[in-house]
């Protein structure tokens, strides 16, 4: 009867499964690569694994970089761009036509803009978008800074470039609900200014994002844009 009671008593299991096989530091390192976005189980294992095979410079090079941006990026003060300064190279350079001001959500959202080569002006990220669901209000945006670059644009300026009235602001808000709902909220903030409001051109599908827009794409929008103020 023991060792019948014996057999049916159920094995301590690892709370993490196939993982309790691996060393300690292998399954933190699974784990971890795990919570990247895009990143299953499986595919966090082959690059554990990978790591494991490389040699240790390459390794540490890797853990050296991720170390430079935790440590060295930070979002610039007056665009909110992605820098590791306190003005990113777009606001520093002295050849961006500062008349202008395209407004995004994200900073990968800039990129996917800077990368046609259609846009010389500046940039404004928002850091996200309107979003009541989620409890996301205009006071979770960077709204009030682009206010101030509006009415002050010489308190943003590097030193050693003059600084130039914002004359128009073009709103390049991805075209979704949420992205939809922002462009109209700051077209209504920026109506009382003296200032061109206009927004990318439809070219972009609805429900699409900037980030997965081809160049070609987003040049049309770009040189499509229209006004929101008629």
């Amino acid at each position: 009867m023991a060792r019948r009671a014996q057999a049916n008593q159920s094995p301590s299991r690892h709370p993490h499964g196939a993982s309790s096989a691996y060393p300690e530091p292998v399954r933190v390192l699974i784990d971890e690569l795990a919570k990247l976005p895009g990143i299953g189980r499986r595919s966090a294992e082959r690059l554990a694994f990978h790591v494991l095979k490389s040699d240790e410079p390459d390794a540490l090079r890797l853990s050296a970089a991720i170390e430079a941006v935790k440590g060295s990026v930070r979002h610039c003060a007056a665009c909110f761009n992605l820098g590791d300064a306190d003005r990113c190279s777009i606001c520093a350079d002295p050849k961006r036509d500062r008349a202008s001001v395209l407004v995004v959500e994200q900073p990968k959202d800039l990129i996917a803009l800077e990368q046609t080569g259609m846009y010389k002006g500046l940039y404004h990220v928002l850091m996200g978008r309107l979003s009541p669901l989620d409890n996301v209000g205009p006071g979770d945006l960077t709204v009030g800074t682009l206010l101030e670059r509006l009415s002050d644009p010489a308190r943003f300026t590097p030193e050693g470039v003059d600084p130039v009235t914002i004359e128009e602001v073009v709103l390049g808000l991805n075209p979704t609900v949420e992205g939809d709902g922002t462009a109209l909220y700051l077209a209504d903030r920026l109506r009382p200014l003296p200032v061109r409001v206009s927004r990318l051109a439809r070219g972009l599908p609805t429900g699409g994002s900037l980030e997965f827009a081809n160049k070609a794409v987003l040049a049309d929008a770009i040189a499509g844009r229209q006004s929101m103020m008629e």
